[in-house]
């Protein structure tokens, strides 16, 4: 059930600030499998024509509900990043019953299936398949601030952004940045990810892209890209991209640096083989 996966206060743990003054983030604590503390974040940017798009949504609070009001209060797409990163998809239609959902094949399917209060029946106005991801469209309005790749290669069929008027990624599991220290910020010092025991730290340090990447290349290599060629052709479609900042799910935004972080860590999908 969904609400092993989320926390019980949201409001009180939830981390709002802006990114840029287009985009804001809403960090949260989270646990892989109950034990890993690699957090949550869903990410609002503003479109050029005034419209919201929300990535990966968390809980819609009092405080996420305030966030949305100041950047304009129209929330017009609502995008499950991938096939995981779906549970606020209800809570935020509910609210903004006009936006768009865009999601990613066999969700609807998966949702659909669900036996979870947090999860509807929603329709999906725009999903992605391998075979249509090529010459599907979004909106004229979305494509104008956005590229998009669906990484159908990947174990959790990744959807990854570009919001190029500030040349800033968003995407879900494609790359973790933990520790999650903004998104465990508020949570108190012996929930924090430095409290964890050995085997989440050497897990944790596997997924930290900022330093030796030899397991993060691995973990990559060996475990997601269930179709290494596929997922080899989106890292180099998204490698064309310019971007300096990075919005993972999972872990501390990367800024400034975050198109070289990029290329560190897909350098063997890059490259089409691994060193």
């Amino acid at each position: 059930m969904s609400s092993k996966l989320v926390p019980s206060n949201p409001d009180e743990v939830m981390v709002i600030r802006n990114v840029t003054p287009n985009i804001a983030t809403f960090s949260v604590p989270f646990k892989r499998f109950g034990t890993i503390p690699i957090g949550g974040r869903g990410t609002l940017v503003k479109l050029t024509s005034g419209p919201l798009a929300v990535f990966s949504p968390v809980a819609l609070t009092e405080a996420s509900k305030a966030k949305v009001q100041e950047m304009g209060g129209n929330v017009g797409y609502i995008v499950a990043t991938d096939y995981e990163h779906h549970i606020f998809i209800s809570e935020w239609a509910k609210a903004f019953p006009g936006a768009k959902i865009i999601g990613v094949e066999g969700l609807p399917e998966k949702r659909a299936k669900a036996n979870d209060d947090k999860i509807g029946n929603e329709e999906f106005s725009v999903v992605f398949t391998r075979a249509n991801k090529r010459e599907l469209r979004i909106s004229d309005e979305f494509d104008a601030d956005f590229d998009y790749e669906y990484v159908d290669g990947h174990a959790n069929k990744e959807l990854v952004f570009v919001y190029k008027p500030d040349k800033v990624l968003i995407e879900a599991d494609f790359m973790f940045n933990v520790p999650a220290n903004e998104q465990y910020s508020k949570m108190p010092p012996d929930q924090r990810p430095e409290s964890a025991g050995f085997l989440v730290k050497a897990f944790m340090a596997a997924q930290n892209p900022q330093g030796d990447p030899t397991w993060n290349r691995r973990f990559n290599w060996y475990l997601l890209a269930k179709n290494r060629a596929s997922f080899n052709d989106s890292v180099k479609v998204i490698d064309q991209w310019d971007f300096t900042t990075v919005i993972p799910c999972h872990g501390d935004v990367i800024e400034g640096d975050g198109k070289e972080v990029f290329r560190k860590v897909f350098h063997w999908h890059l490259e089409g083989k691994k060193h």
